[in-house]
């Protein structure tokens, strides 16, 4: 084990002499507290250390310790559940043992050792087993079945097999391998830098179903696909990505609070639990890991929290699920990424982010996709990675959110000055894209409806030119104006208020299935397309933009899933004949 002391302590670097025997990314004791750190820099016998907890106090001549392994996490039962810190140490443990604050040097194991789970085998002695396949599986929640999987680097023939209780550390499974028997538990560690292999990448051709029609709709995001939603402060990004962890069809959320407000924080973690799912009933934690690593923890730790937060989820990709992976915010993991570049001296690029920054992002965007797992099975399995980046002022020209936008395929442009007209989701529709529009057109129009994506283009259409005519509008007033472009001016505002605007508070109107979200296009756009025809016959522009039937439109978003076909044909029929009433002599 490699021994050096400490040299020199610049905040969260400490720099240590006597470690030419220590390795790159190798996980380190520091000073007698035996504080947690991670080599990021080695010359000859130094080493550059960044310290994930508190660093002040410490001095020259302390003793620094490598463990000559690298930063792991552990996987097994126990994670679901759990609100672990940026290194994977249980939030709640620790408080048993420390008290409300974090105290230094505090060495809890991140599965809970005196747990015992109900182990059931799938295989038998005799059968041969490869990296990847089950072994096993544990019910570790009402809805999460954990699948025990062979580690990596593991082939062999089953010598034998457990069932019945055991903690994660107990023996389940005897391995005849190669080199000799392994003993196999129910916890596999990982290293946390480098991505959980598979067999191969699938192409991104599913969406990943919000029930938020903005999202779905407009900007659609693939099953195994990543995202971006930059925005300034107070334009709703926690609360999106609150409401995709709810209900997204994902069968696990991995939420990761990096250097989030303190109260935000908590906010998460008393609304998590409370949260109904909607999909089995239960309380959201029971299909939740959630990683807290508030901006008064020390920084370092928030660079290696994202880094905790994917390998778990990819884990849990392993075995076959769906998984959504909330990051809020990359911004603030940039800005660890910063400040520990500057204590290394390290030459600046771009507003004092390091050079590295791009290629940083990128390896972490690289590890979500949806994937066929290894073992025999060839299990399917997703992660998608929704980051949120909070640029300094609003303004997305800087180097974060334009090397994330390089990366990602969706972006959901926040803007406050929707945010603060009342419109949620704040997503402004002009400045947002999805690249996956086109590999997913074929399951929108074969699942959903074969005019889908053509419908999606018709709206997109009438937002962009109601844009344009509203310059028109503010320079020379509403009058200057034909009737055909004042129809399209009502058509979009009823886009916008009748469609786009959804009230997540609302029990009906928080969630819109794509069957229903498909009949309220239908039913704008019929209302678009009739009342043009009978514009071109001769039907007064005043007539058509206050027909009743306009407010039962809008109200459609409030009808219930059961009731939809017979309240869709009614506001149809309705619409047809007050058109062809707007027609008829009388109403002249």
């Amino acid at each position: 084990m490699s021994r050096g002391v400490i040299k020199k302590v610049a905040g969260p670097l400490v720099i240590a002499s006597g470690m030419r025997d220590a390795n790159m990314f190798d996980v380190v004791r520091v000073s007698n507290q035996r504080l947690i750190g991670e080599i990021i820099e080695m010359h000859g016998d130094e080493a550059s250390i960044q310290v994930y907890e508190e660093t002040s106090g410490l001095g020259p001549g302390e003793p620094v310790e490598s463990m000559e392994v690298p930063m792991a996490v552990e996987l097994g039962p126990g994670l679901i559940t759990s609100i672990y810190d940026g290194i994977q140490r249980p939030l709640d443990d620790i408080m048993k043992v420390s008290g409300n604050n974090l105290k230094r040097g505090v060495e809890v194991p991140s599965l809970k050792r005196d747990l015992k789970w109900n182990f059931v085998p799938t295989v038998k002695v005799g059968d041969e087993v490869e990296p990847g396949d089950v072994i096993g599986t544990v019910q570790e929640t009402i809805v999460v079945e954990q699948k025990i999987m062979v580690p990596v680097g593991t082939t062999g023939k089953i010598k034998e097999i457990k069932a019945g209780e055991f903690t994660v550390e107990d023996v389940v499974a005897v391995v005849e391998t190669a080199q000799g028997d392994k003993e196999l538990t129910m916890m596999q560690k990982w290293p946390v830098r480098r991505g959980r292999p598979y067999q191969k990448k699938l192409p991104p051709e599913m969406p990943l179903v919000t029930g938020q029609r903005v999202v779905d709709t407009f900007f659609p995001i693939a099953k195994g696909g990543v995202a971006a939603v930059p925005g300034p402060f107070g334009s709703g990004k926690t609360v999106i990505q609150h409401q995709l962890a709810k209900w997204a069809e994902a069968d696990i959320v991995v939420y990761i609070g990096c250097g989030e407000r303190g109260n935000e924080m908590t906010d998460v973690l008393n609304e998590f639990p409370e949260l109904k799912d909607p999909k089995t009933g239960q309380s959201l934690m029971e299909r939740t890991v959630l990683i807290a690593n508030t901006s008064d923890m020390p920084v370092a730790a928030r660079e290696a929290s994202i880094y905790t937060g994917i390998t778990i989820a990819e884990y849990f990709r392993d075995m076959g699920y769906s998984v959504a992976l909330m990051a809020d915010s990359t911004s603030r993991w940039a800005e660890a990424l910063r400040e520990m570049s500057g204590r290394l001296e390290e030459m600046p690029g771009e507003e004092g982010y390091p050079a590295y920054l791009g290629s940083r992002l990128a390896q972490f965007y690289e590890r979500a996709g949806h994937v066929v797992s290894l073992g025999k099975e060839g299990r399917e399995g997703a992660l998608s990675v929704i980051g949120a980046v909070s640029p300094p002022g609003g303004d997305i020209s800087e180097p974060v959110s334009q090397a994330t936008l390089r990366i990602v395929k969706v972006f959901w442009g926040l803007d406050s000055a929707l945010a603060y007209k009342r419109h949620f989701p704040a997503i402004n529709w002009l400045t947002s894209y999805s690249l996956y529009v086109d590999n997913m057109r074929d399951w929108f129009n074969t699942q959903v409806a074969e005019d889908w994506v053509e419908n999606r283009q018709k709206m997109m259409s009438l937002l962009q030119e109601e844009a344009e005519l509203e310059e028109i509008v503010k320079m020379v007033g509403m009058d200057a104006l034909s009737a055909g472009d004042r129809l399209k001016m009502e058509a979009a505002r009823s886009i916008r208020e009748d469609f786009l605007h959804q009230n997540s508070f609302h029990e009906v109107d928080t969630y819109t299935s794509l069957k229903k979200q498909h009949m309220m296009m239908n039913l704008v756009l019929a209302y678009y397309d009739l009342s043009v025809e009978a514009l071109g016959q001769g039907a007064p522009l005043q007539k058509l933009v206050d027909l009743p039937v306009r407010e039962q439109i809008g109200r459609f978003k409030y009808v219930t899933e059961d009731n939809l076909d017979v309240e869709y044909d009614k506001v149809n029929k309705e619409l047809h004949v007050e058109v062809s009433n707007s027609l008829g002599k009388e109403e002249f």
